[in-house]
């Protein structure tokens, strides 16, 4: 338990302290290639340690190559590219933004489960989703709900962010569908199939004249960055997290989102960037509704498993 608790809060806080970090490197490279230099990283560790630890035969598509190129897009061309994109759009209030975002990720997947499936959550898990994009509006907005409604340089930068955050829980609704293969087999194939579209979109947009091909001073000046992104929030919270819900169960990983804004929070305010007192509020809307929601659960939970006791008893006696 203590070894899953500590991998879901290394990932959590990495993804947290990724945002602050990515908007330094954002002085000097563009979001595209700095996160297509960053996932070649990953896939480049990913795919020899998957040959390592399985061999040739765990790159068998397996007739779901399909299945596994759309995932692999939704969390690394979908996910990385626009959250990345959308938060060098709004400039330095953008960290916060893709930060409560990313906090949102568990109502988001409540939301999607509504509507695909027609499965209605209860009435109180419909009010913590309330509650928590009613904090994320607080700090998209910063209060000022009326210039963020006319302003299509934050509107469209927003959304860019708000589908990436879709297209991650999409990508992880979708390790569901490859029970029986391991972490590390879904996260690399998923990876090498997603960062091998990545780089075709990355260089559609370069021939587009949009972005340039970062030299080698631009390098150099972010490899830290880079390295930084490679192996936290890249490599150690994807196998991290997956590894850490396979011991803990969702309902109890989920809580450790709550480090994620909380982390972006403090590093934003060790380097000095200006942190509203809406940036407040609304994590604290965000964290509420989340740890609310999960206690609701945990109790809906346990009085379900007194009454199916209580009835096996009566069972027994009859």
């Amino acid at each position: 338990m203590l070894l899953g608790a500590f991998f879901c809060f290394v990932a959590a806080a990495s993804w947290g302290a990724m945002f602050p970090v990515a908007h330094s490197a954002f002085e000097h490279i563009d979001p595209f290639y700095f996160t297509l230099i960053r996932y070649i990283g990953v896939t480049v560790i990913l795919v020899p340690l998957l040959l390592w630890k399985e061999g040739k035969k765990a790159f068998r598509l397996e007739g779901r190559g399909l299945h596994l190129w759309f995932f692999g897009t939704m969390a690394f061309v979908v996910y990385n590219l626009l959250i990345f994109w959308g938060e060098d759009l709004l400039g330095e209030p953008g960290i916060m933004v893709a930060s409560v975002m990313e906090a949102l990720m568990p109502m988001i997947s409540i939301v999607i489960v509504w509507v695909l499936f027609r499965n209605r959550p209860e009435r109180f898990t419909s009010l913590c989703v309330i509650v928590s994009f009613i904090g994320a509006m607080f700090v998209i907005t910063k209060g000022n709900f009326t210039a963020f409604l006319t302003g299509v340089d934050q509107i469209i930068p927003s959304l860019f962010i708000f589908i990436a955050v879709v297209g991650w829980v999409i990508y992880t609704m979708g390790g569901d569908q490859f029970k029986g293969w391991s972490v590390l087999r879904y996260s690399t194939l998923t990876c090498l199939l997603g960062t091998l579209t990545a780089l075709v979109v990355v260089t559609g947009v370069t021939l587009t004249g949009y972005i340039s091909v970062p030299t080698v001073e631009v390098l150099q000046a972010t490899y830290p960055h880079l390295l930084f992104m490679i192996i936290f929030p890249g490599l150690i919270a994807l196998l991290g997290w997956n590894f850490g819900v396979s011991i803990l169960s969702p309902i109890n990983a989920l809580l450790f989102i709550n480090f994620t804004p909380l982390t972006t929070l403090a590093v934003s305010i060790f380097q000095g960037y200006h942190i509203t007192v809406f940036d407040i509020v609304g994590t604290v809307f965000i964290i509420v509704a989340l740890v609310s929601n999960n206690m609701y659960i945990r109790l809906e939970k346990h009085q379900l498993s007194k009454q199916q006791m209580s009835e096996s008893l009566r069972e027994n006696i009859s």
